[in-house]
């Protein structure tokens, strides 16, 4: 009897893998790649020789533009119906102090996710550490206010390229305060008066991460997720939207206006 296997693959392959940065330069850094297909009835024999052999022959050139070319040969290779690429790694960029203006290296999560027949569509997500600070706490308080360290994390599919320092910056700027890996005391004060100048719900985050990428030109499909890890609370609070539903809920608050 002959068992249909929906999908095979393989998971956490680390390679050294370069990244084209806004600047022009190559940022070398390590990606993490899981490659599956979704897998004939029929097919008999190892798959994961394809999978090695395809990710081998294209290791010293992984990128965006050969994404597509790996993975439609691997689908040829094993006659799938469908084919799907994902790639994590670090990325990192030298951000300046706010106030002194010294130098540290900010790491930032991204991926890279592309496929083809069923599943075939590029995803870029980002992941962004930034500070909130509580209204309420603020508003409560006679002195002062409980902030913290939350992540937001911005999924887009686009029509035009988008760089992966311009999604950073879409997100830093929806936060009470944007993160830096090294600051010195004057530069403390400043992040601290920013963020209390500028509290922010986890809702209030995605809310203006949402508004911004509504419109962008070239985004055209995103999702964001925001996680505050309370730093006053055991739990975390959390926010999500997706721009498919607030185009939906937009077309159907205007039929009920008719």
């Amino acid at each position: 009897m002959s068992t249909h296997i929906q999908t095979v693959g393989i998971k956490n392959i680390q390679l050294p893998i370069r990244v084209r940065e806004k600047g022009g330069g190559l940022q070398n850094t390590v990606g993490t790649v899981s490659l599956q297909v979704s897998m004939p009835g029929e097919r008999r024999g190892s798959c994961v020789t394809v999978f090695t052999a395809a990710l081998n022959k294209y290791m010293d050139a992984i990128s965006i533009t050969n994404f597509s070319k790996l993975l439609k040969e691997v689908q040829e290779t094993l006659n799938a119906e469908s084919a799907k690429l994902s790639m994590d790694f670090p990325y990192f960029i030298e951000k300046k102090a706010p106030v002194t203006g010294t130098r540290g290296l900010m790491e930032y999560r991204c991926t890279f996710t592309d496929g083809t027949g069923t599943d075939e569509d590029f995803v870029l997500s980002v992941q962004v550490p930034v500070t909130t600070l509580c209204p309420c706490s603020k508003e409560i308080s006679e002195a002062g206010a409980h902030n913290q360290r939350a992540e937001v994390t911005l999924n887009v599919k686009f029509r035009k390229f988008i760089w992966v320092e311009d999604l950073i910056e879409l997100i830093e700027q929806s936060a009470s305060c944007e993160l830096y890996s090294l600051l010195k005391r004057p530069d403390e004060k400043y992040v601290t008066e920013q963020a209390y100048n500028n509290p922010m719900f986890v809702e209030d985050v995605v809310r203006k991460v949402a508004v911004t990428a509504l419109h962008h030109p070239d985004i055209k499909w995103f999702s964001a997720g925001v996680e505050s890890f309370e730093s006053i609370h055991k739990h975390s609070a959390y926010a999500y939207v997706d721009s498919n539903e607030l185009v939906h809920n937009h077309r159907a608050g205007d039929k009920h206006k008719k």
